[in-house]
C-alpha cells in the first residue's frame, strides 16, 4: 500500500509506476483505492463511474478498469455536500457529517469485499491511500489509510514530497501520530520530487533511517513532463504557475470553473505542437485566445453564475464576436444553450437560469445519471466542417441533464444512430456531452486545422497518436521510478521473487 504524508505528494503517480513495473516483471497486477474524492472521473466499459486515477492505473496494468478498483467515489457538489457514488452508481447526495457518521460505518464491508475479489483474481494489488494517515480528526472513521492497510494486511510504503520542504519533519511527524501497530506496518519511505545532488541529501537519509529504523527505499527525482492524466485539479495550479508565453500558433484558453470536472479532456490538445493551452479563472487572464473551452462541471448552474458574476461571460461574448472559436463539453455544453432548468434542485438551489445563448438548446436536470461509453462518428454537414464528416469518435458521457433543441440546428455527432451535440450556424461554436472527444486523434487534428485555416495558416497533415504516447508515458515513468527505487527490497517486503517464472 502506498500512503503519503500529505495530499499531492505523488501517491497516484507512484502507484501507477509500481503497477507498470510489476506488470513488466510478469505479475498480474491491479490498482485499488477504497474511497476516492475527485471530480475527474473515469467510466468503465460497463458504464460505471470510478476515480480517474484508478482508471489510468488499470490502463498502466493493461487491464479493463472495474468498480472493485474504486468502490466508493465522492464527488463534491458544494463546500459541505457531495454525491456518493457506490460501485459506479450514484447513491445519494450527503453532507460531510452525514457521510462520516452514518454511511462510513456501513462502508467497511463494501470496500473489503471489493478488495477480496481483486485479490482472488490478481497476483499483486497496489493499494493507494488518501491524504495523510495521521489526520487525527478522521482516524476513527478511516476506511482508506491505515485501517484499510490492516484489513488488507498490507505493508505500507510512506511517500513524502521533498519539493514542498520539511520532508524529514513530515515523515517523522507522521510516524509520531500513528499508533504502534500502524507504525509497524510502515516498511519503507519514498522521497519524491527531488531536485539536485542526492549526495547532499545523504546525511539526512542516514539520520532518518537511524531515527526510525525504517529504510529509505528510494529518492525519486522530479519528472517535469509525465504526460499521464491527473485526477486532482490541484495540478491546474501548477500548470498555471508554470505557463509561459510560448510562441505557439494556436492559443487555447480553458475556463477553470470553480467546480471543474474531467479537465483531462484537454490533455491531448496540450500535447499538440502548435497549441498553447492555458487554464484561466479571471477576465484579465483571458487575453485574445483563438479558442475558448468551457469544461465539464459538477454544478453547472453555480458555475454558470460564476461566469456571469466574474464577467468572464461578457468577455467571452466580446471575443466570440471578434472571431474566437468556442467549445463546451458536458456542463460547458449545457451552458452554451439558451435555458437551464433544475425543477428538483438536483444540482443546486437554482430552479432555472438563462444560458449563454450561443446554441438553441434547453437543458433540464433529472435525478437519473447517465454514465456510458459511447462511439459513433462526426455527422455534421456544416459547410465549414467538411473534413470532419464521417470521422470516428469514441468517448464517454457522465451527466444528469437532458438537452433538447429549441430550433433547427446542425448536429455534431451520430451516436448509436442518434444525433448528439450541436454546431452553431457560423461553424465556430460547438458543444457535446462526449468527454474525451479530443482524445480522437483525427478529429482533434482536423478541428485545429479548421482554426488554422481560419487564421490563414497552413494545415498540419501529421496526426499525433495520443494513445500510443500515453502507453509510452507509462513505460517512461516505470523506467524512471525503477532506476531510483530499490525494487529488490520492495519484492522482499512483498515476500515474492522479482520476476514471475
Amino acid at each position: 500500500m502506498i500512503q503519503g504524508t500529505a495530499s499531492d505528494v505523488g501517491k497516484s503517480v507512484l502507484s501507477t509506476a509500481l503497477c507498470r513495473i510489476f506488470v513488466q516483471d510478469g505479475w498480474k497486477t491491479a490498482p485499488y483505492k477504497s474511497q476516492n474524492m475527485a471530480l475527474n472521473s473515469y467510466v468503465t466499459l460497463d458504464g460505471k463511474e470510478i476515480g480517474r486515477a484508478q482508471g489510468v492505473q488499470a490502463e498502466a496494468c493493461g487491464i479493463a478498469a472495474t468498480t472493485d478498483m474504486n468502490p466508493i467515489l465522492i464527488k463534491p457538489t458544494g463546500d459541505m455536500k457531495a454525491q456518493i457514488v457506490v460501485h459506479g452508481k450514484p447513491l445519494e447526495e450527503m453532507s460531510a457529517w452525514r457521510y462520516r457518521e452514518e454511511y462510513i460505518p456501513l462502508a467497511g464491508g463494501i470496500v473489503t469485499d471489493a478488495l477480496n475479489r481483486l485479490r482472488g483474481e490478481y497476483d499483486i494489488v497496489v493499494l493507494e491511500g488518501a491524504g495523510s494517515p495521521a489526520e487525527i480528526n478522521l482516524k476513527d472513521r478511516d476506511i482508506v489509510n491505515m485501517r484499510m492497510a490492516k484489513w488488507a494486511d498490507a505493508p505500507v510504503l510512506l511517500v513524502a514530497d521533498i519539493d514542498r520542504g520539511g520532508v524529514f519533519a513530515s515523515i517523522v511527524g507522521t510516524l509520531e501520530l500513528l499508533e504502534e501497530d500502524e507504525r509497524n506496518r510502515v516498511k519503507g519511505f519514498i522521497i519524491n520530487k527531488f531536485r539536485g545532488d542526492v549526495s547532499l541529501l545523504q546525511p539526512g537519509l542516514d539520520w532518518l533511517e537511524e531515527r526510525t529504523g525504517i529504510p529509505v527505499l528510494g529518492v525519486i527525482p522530479h519528472m517535469p513532463r509525465l504526460d499521464i492524466e491527473a485526477e486532482d485539479s490541484v495540478v491546474l495550479e501548477k500548470r498555471k504557475d508554470q505557463a509561459g508565453n510560448e510562441d505557439k500558433e494556436i492559443d487555447i484558453a480553458v475556463i477553470r470553473l470553480p467546480r471543474i470536472s474531467n479537465f483531462t479532456d484537454f490533455d491531448p490538445l496540450e500535447a499538440e505542437p502548435d497549441v498553447s493551452l492555458r487554464y484561466v479563472e479571471s477576465v484579465d487572464q483571458l487575453g485574445q485566445p483563438d479558442i475558448i473551452m468551457i469544461p465539464g462541471s459538477k454544478n453547472t448552474l453555480e458555475d454558470l453564475l460564476f461566469l456571469e458574476q466574474s464577467r468572464i461571460a461578457e468577455a467571452i461574448a466580446k471575443l466570440v464576436a471578434e472571431g474566437s472559436y468556442l467549445a463546451g463539453i458536458c456542463g460547458g455544453y449545457q451552458m452554451l444553450g439558451r435555458n437551464l432548468y433544475d425543477p428538483q434542485q438536483v444540482e443546486s438551489a437554482h430552479v432555472e437560469a438563462n444560458g449563454l445563448d450561443y446554441l438553441p438548446l434547453a437543458t433540464t436536470f433529472f435525478t437519473e445519471k447517465r454514465t456510458e461509453r459511447v462511439s459513433g462518428s462526426v455527422a455534421s454537414t456544416h459547410p465549414d466542417w467538411p473534413a470532419m464528416q464521417g470521422l470516428p469518435i469514441e468517448g464517454y458521457e457522465i451527466h444528469m441533464g437532458q438537452t433538447i433543441p429549441l430550433a433547427q440546428a446542425h448536429s455534431l455527432l451520430s451516436i448509436n444512430g442518434q444525433a448528439e451535440g450541436t454546431i452553431s450556424e457560423d461553424g465556430r461554436i460547438f458543444g457535446t456531452y462526449v468527454h474525451g472527444i479530443f482524445h480522437n486523434d483525427a478529429f482533434r487534428r482536423q478541428y485545429l486545422n479548421m482554426v488554422r485555416i481560419h487564421n490563414h495558416l497552413a494545415p498540419i497533415e501529421e496526426i499525433l497518436p495520443f494513445r500510443s504516447r500515453q502507453i509510452e508515458a507509462f513505460d517512461r515513468l516505470a523506467e524512471h521510478v525503477r532506476a531510483h527505487l530499490d525494487m529488490e527490497q520492495i519484492y522482499s517486503i512483498l515476500g515474492i521473487s522479482k520476476v514471475q517464472l
